[in-house]
C-alpha cells in the first residue's frame, strides 16, 4: 500500500485566514504546511483590524494580548468640508463591554502587524510560512492532493485549503465560478503614506461634491497613515493611477492644505467594489476560505474578519476527520455553515456602502454610517446547521455563538471567565446545576482527552449537593478524567445562557469554535454522547 502523505493539510496563502487555520491545526498536532507565492512578507496595511468576534477568536488562539498592545481602539472620526471641521463622531462612544461580550468594538491594527503576530504564534508550534511557492497545478486522488509549484516542485497532502485571496489560484484551478459583479464606477485609490501635520488622534475624512480624501493613522508608526480617496480623472475621463503626486494633488484639492504634507507613498492600489462569491466551498479534498471564496464592499470592514471566522469553523472539523475521530461527512458542514454567512455578508456590506454613499453627500456624513452591530460578527450563528439539533433556552439555541461570563474556580475562588475554559482545541461541557454531575462524569470518562467539563453552580450554594453527595462545585473525576467546578459569579453565566433562577438544571455543549453544539436537560445523559458520536469525536 502507498504511504500516506507526511503533510496532512497544505494551506496556500499566508494572510490572516491562512495563518488562523494553520495555528488552529498546528495546536491540534496536525501536520500542516503553509505556502505563499510572494518572495517576501507583504508590508501592506490593507484591512484595518479584527472585529469583536475575530478578537474572541484571537483570544482563543492565544494572541489577544499582543494584538491589543500592537494596535489601538478605533479613533473618533473628524469630518470636514474643505478646511472647515464639521463634526467629530465616535461611532463606538456608547459601546461598553458586557459580561457575555468582552470586546465591544473592533481593534485598529495594520494587517502586516497582525500577520507578524500570527506568524510568531505559528512558529511556536514549529511551523513557518514557505515563501516563493506559487501554486500552478492541482491533482486529486482518492486519498491525497498533489500541489504542483512553479519550478517543478510538488507537495502531496491529504487536504488542501485555498486561502489565497480574491485572485485565488486554487479556485481557478478547481474551476469554481466566482459569480457576482464589479462596479467600475465605485473606485478608490489607496496607499500607505507618510504625513506631517494632521492630528494622529482622529481619523480625518474630507468629503465634498467632487469626491473625498481619508487619512487614518497607522498604529505603531510615528508618521504612517492609510490614504484613501476617490481617484483623479484625466482629460479623457479615465481614472488616474495611484501615485504620490496624485495623492498630493487630491489632498490639496479636498483639504485646502499643502499637498507636500504627504510623502513616501507605498503599497499603492486601486480598489473597485467587487461583490462575488463561490457556490461551493469544497471540491473533494480541496477547500476555499476567506477572499478566495467571497469578496465584497469594504464598508463595515468584514472582509478579513469573515475569512478568520471561516478558518476557525474549518480547523476543528479538518482535525477531527484527519485524526479519524470524526466521520468524513463532518467536512460537509463547513460549506453548510459558512456559505450562508458569506451571502449575508455580501448583503450587509452592500447595504452599508449604500448608506455611506448617501451620508457623505451631506456635511457631517462619514464612514461612521458603515458601523452597525451587524458588523461586529457577534450575531453570526448556525441555527440552520445539521450540527444544531432542536432545543434551547430563553436566550440561546444550538448553533449560536457561546457567550462569555465571569465565574470563579469553585476550589480556589480565583476569577475564571467562561472564555478561559473554552480556549484550546477541545469541546467544553457546561453543567448548570449539581443535577448535571452524572452527565459530566459520563462525558469525561468517554471523551476526557477531547472534552473539558465544568459544573456551574450558584454562588449562594442553593444548588445543593451533587448526586453522589459531594460538595457542590467541587472538582470531580471519572476514570482518571477530571472535570472542574465553577461558581456562577453574580448569576451572570445563567443570565448569559438564558437559564432562569428557578429553571431546571441544563447541559450546554460548546463546540471547539465556541458555538453552542447542544442544549439538553440535565437528566438526558445520552444526549452529549450521541452528539459527539455523530458530530465530532467518534466515527459513527
Amino acid at each position: 500500500m502507498p504511504k500516506p502523505p507526511t503533510t496532512t493539510v497544505l494551506i496556500t496563502g499566508s494572510g490572516p485566514t491562512g495563518l488562523t487555520l494553520a495555528i488552529d491545526l498546528a495546536r491540534r498536532d496536525i501536520g500542516v504546511r503553509i505556502i505563499d507565492k510572494s518572495p517576501q512578507f507583504p508590508r501592506s496595511s490593507r484591512a484595518k483590524g479584527p472585529n469583536p468576534r475575530s478578537l474572541e477568536v484571537l483570544e482563543d488562539l492565544g494572541v489577544i494580548e499582543q494584538v491589543l498592545a500592537a494596535g489601538s481602539a478605533p479613533l473618533p472620526m473628524r469630518k470636514y468640508r474643505g478646511a472647515e471641521v464639521i463634526a467629530d463622531t465616535d461611532p463606538y462612544a456608547a459601546a461598553r463591554p458586557t459580561p457575555d461580550a468582552p470586546y465591544d468594538r473592533p481593534w485598529l491594527i495594520a494587517q502586516w502587524r497582525l500577520e507578524e503576530i500570527l506568524r510568531a504564534r505559528l512558529a511556536e508550534y514549529g511551523v513557518r510560512v514557505e515563501l516563493g511557492a506559487e501554486l500552478v497545478g492541482l491533482a486529486q486522488g482518492d486519498d491525497s492532493v498533489t500541489a504542483s509549484l512553479a519550478g517543478g516542485r510538488e507537495i502531496e497532502a491529504r487536504y488542501l485549503v485555498g486561502c489565497d485571496g480574491g485572485h485565488s489560484a486554487v479556485r481557478k484551478l478547481l474551476g469554481v465560478p466566482f459569480e457576482g459583479k464589479t462596479d467600475e464606477e465605485q473606485m478608490m485609490v489607496c496607499g500607505d503614506v507618510e504625513a506631517q501635520g494632521p492630528d494622529r488622534g482622529v481619523w480625518h475624512q474630507w468629503f465634498d461634491g467632487d469626491g473625498g480624501v481619508m487619512l487614518c493613522p497607522i498604529p505603531g508608526t510615528r508618521s504612517g497613515w492609510w490614504f484613501q480617496a476617490a481617484p483623479e480623472t484625466d482629460a479623457a475621463g479615465s481614472p488616474v493611477p495611484p501615485s504620490l503626486e496624485s495623492f498630493q494633488r487630491l489632498f490639496a484639492k479636498h483639504t485646502g492644505r499643502p499637498g507636500g504634507l504627504l510623502s513616501s507613498a507605498t503599497l499603492l492600489s486601486t480598489y473597485r467594489v467587487n461583490e462575488r462569491m463561490v457556490d461551493r466551498y469544497r471540491v473533494g479534498r480541496v477547500f476555499l476560505a476567506g477572499d478566495a471564496a467571497h469578496v465584497h464592499a469594504i464598508a463595515g470592514g468584514l472582509g478579513m474578519n469573515t475569512g478568520i471566522q471561516d478558518a476557525f469553523n474549518l480547523g476543528w472539523k479538518l482535525a477531527g476527520v484527519a485524526t479519524g475521530r470524526a466521520a468524513p461527512e463532518l467536512l460537509d458542514t463547513y460549506e453548510e455553515e459558512r456559505l450562508p454567512i458569506a451571502a449575508r455578508t455580501l448583503d450587509i456590506t452592500a447595504e452599508r456602502l449604500r448608506a455611506t454613499l448617501e451620508a457623505i453627500k451631506e456635511p457631517g456624513g462619514g464612514l461612521d454610517s458603515a458601523v452597525t452591530p451587524q458588523t461586529y460578527g457577534l450575531g453570526d450563528g448556525y441555527r440552520w446547521s445539521s450540527l444544531a439539533p432542536a432545543g434551547g433556552t430563553a436566550r440561546l439555541r444550538a448553533g449560536d455563538r457561546a457567550p462569555d461570563a465571569p465565574c470563579r474556580d469553585a476550589a480556589t475562588g480565583a476569577p475564571r471567565r467562561l472564555f478561559e475554559t473554552f480556549a484550546g482545541p477541545h469541546f467544553t461541557l457546561l453543567g448548570f446545576g449539581a443535577g448535571t454531575a452524572q452527565a459530566l462524569r459520563d462525558a469525561t470518562a468517554a471523551h476526557g482527552d477531547e472534552l473539558r467539563a465544568h459544573t456551574v453552580v450558584r454562588a449562594d450554594g442553593t444548588d445543593g449537593p451533587d448526586e453522589t453527595g459531594g460538595a457542590t462545585g467541587a472538582t470531580g473525576s471519572a476514570g482518571g478524567a477530571a472535570y472542574g467546578g465553577l461558581t456562577d459569579d453574580g448569576g451572570r453565566a445563567r443570565s448569559a445562557y438564558g437559564i432562569g433562577p428557578d429553571e431546571d438544571d441544563v447541559l450546554v455543549l460548546i463546540r471547539p469554535d465556541n458555538h453552542v453544539g447542544l442544549i439538553a436537560p440535565a437528566g438526558d445523559h445520552r444526549a452529549v454522547a450521541e452528539y459527539l458520536k455523530g458530530a465530532a469525536l467518534e466515527r459513527a
